[in-house]
């Protein structure tokens, strides 16, 4: 940073035995006087909040800037409190520096919020914010709500019973698009978790290893528009299955899938822990392989509100975003996974039993074949919403019909996937993000770059 209009102090200029107004012995005299004369005027002045807030950023910036206390009042005496500021101002953002500081400091518009949930592993951030504090340290009263399945969730959003929720990654983009429902402008604040999910098989087809061995197939996930359908259909459509024609998808709430599991009306199910886990633990089912085979890293489930929620209440929006980015911080720490598994499983939460979490989040676990696992990446937690993955997401959209003709994919993404945001916050709190907002995946074997997202969809031999 170059701050060519700072002249150095220099005591022999500053020693004339005169000064410029007459009433001082020598011109260092007269230069003190003038700095008290405005520090005095500047004590006078009124005080709102705006003219503090910039007293105070900028008191920062010079002792950011001259950390010895010596230097910095031989500077203002050299060059005055007001040429000071403006050489400040010259070279350093101070609008965007105050906006920042005055947003910290902005009062909250709605401290009571109502925030839906699926009782699911995937949701430890929005979860365990309750119960250790991270809600209330930004001063928001939170109540969460367990709801039933997807449809009601996207149900309570669209109706405002929710102030926020636990989404599917596809459901505020096909909300705002209308598919399934009026068209309902939706945000995705941060990637509620990464990998995280399971095929899991009935107990009945552990010969059943080769997909090309489950034509006749039903097969359960949770929402159509879900991470858990599009994995599935690509990885059915790898092994040469049209998931339209071989087999049977079943929209069936994850909390009910082990037991249609257990009863025989499906052969099994892509979807979300701990419901893979607790089907080994009650015997009726093994994990056929993990989520993160398909594709390791990729996005599940976020955190999102409407556009008018984020619109009505930017202070509310920004310390909701703090807690759920630090709670994320500390999920995505291996060494919390304990501990989170041991405050999400009670019954206001997930009602499961704590070994069947822990095993889910430490990635030590049986998989009902015989054999204990140890796949410390099972479940992750990354809140960064990557554009890259929305532009996939819609690639599968067009690729199985559920969107037609022309996909601007990169505009759609960019207004949904709030990752400028989640980039401001993550830097505010400390932690550490990425410049660009598209980066390159492999889903089995695969690579995917949003900038060719129709000639990857045209490349598929199986399709709609």
């Amino acid at each position: 940073m170059s701050l060519s209009i700072f002249k150095p102090y220099d005591p022999e200029h500053n020693n004339s035995r005169s000064c410029c107004c007459g009433r001082h012995s020598n011109a260092q005299e007269h230069l003190a006087d003038e700095l008290r004369q405005q520090e005095l005027a500047s004590l006078n002045r009124v005080r709102d909040p705006e003219t503090l807030n910039q007293d105070v950023i900028e008191e920062a910036l010079m002792r950011a800037l001259f950390p010895d206390d010596h230097v910095r009042r031989d500077f203002l005496r050299a060059v005055g409190v007001n040429t000071a500021r403006a050489a400040i101002a010259s070279v350093l953002p101070m609008a965007s520096l105050q906006a920042m500081a005055q947003e910290k400091k902005g009062s909250i518009e709605k401290k009571d919020l109502k925030v839906g949930f699926i009782a699911i592993t995937c949701a430890a951030p929005l979860i365990m914010a309750d119960p250790l504090g991270f809600y209330k340290k930004q001063g928001l009263n939170v109540s969460l709500h367990k709801t039933a399945g997807w449809a009601l969730i996207r149900d309570k959003m669209v109706n405002k019973e929710f102030d926020a929720s636990h989404f599917l990654s596809p459901m505020p983009l096909a909300m705002s698009m209308g598919l399934g429902t009026n068209p309902t402008q939706m945000r995705i604040a941060t990637i509620q978790n990464i990998n995280g999910q399971a095929i899991t098989l009935h107990v009945k087809h552990k010969d059943k290893r080769d997909p090309r061995q489950w034509k006749g197939f039903k097969l359960a996930i949770p929402f159509e528009y879900s991470m858990h359908n599009f994995l599935l259909r690509y990885y059915l459509a790898e092994h040469g299955l049209d998931p339209d024609k071989d087999v049977q998808l079943r929209v069936t709430p994850p909390p009910e899938m082990v037991a249609n599991l257990r009863a025989g009306n499906i052969d099994g199910f892509l979807g979300p822990d701990p419901f893979n886990q607790r089907a080994v633990y009650d015997e009726v089912g093994f994990i056929h392989i993990l989520s993160k085979e398909i594709w390791d890293g990729h996005p599940c489930c976020a955190f999102g509100m409407s556009d008018d929620f984020v619109k009505q209440n930017p202070n509310t929006f920004a310390a909701l975003y703090r807690a759920v980015l630090n709670a994320a911080a500390m999920a995505h720490d291996s060494a919390h996974r304990s501990l989170v598994a041991k405050v999400i499983a009670p019954v206001a939460y997930l009602n499961q039993p704590e070994t069947v979490v822990e095993q889910v989040l430490t990635g030590r676990y049986a998989d009902g074949l015989g054999n204990i696992k140890n796949v410390p990446n099972r479940a992750d937690f990354d809140p960064l919403p990557w554009y890259s993955m929305g532009v996939w997401i819609l690639s599968q959209m067009k690729r199985w019909g559920y969107i037609k003709g022309e996909v601007d994919y990169k505009t759609i993404t960019e207004k949904i996937f709030l990752l400028t945001d989640a980039k401001k916050y993550m830097k505010e709190l400390g932690q550490t993000s990425p410049e660009s907002g598209y980066k390159k995946f492999k889903i089995m074997g695969k690579e995917f770059d949003a900038n060719s997202a129709d000639t990857y969809v045209n490349s598929f031999t199986i399709k709609r």
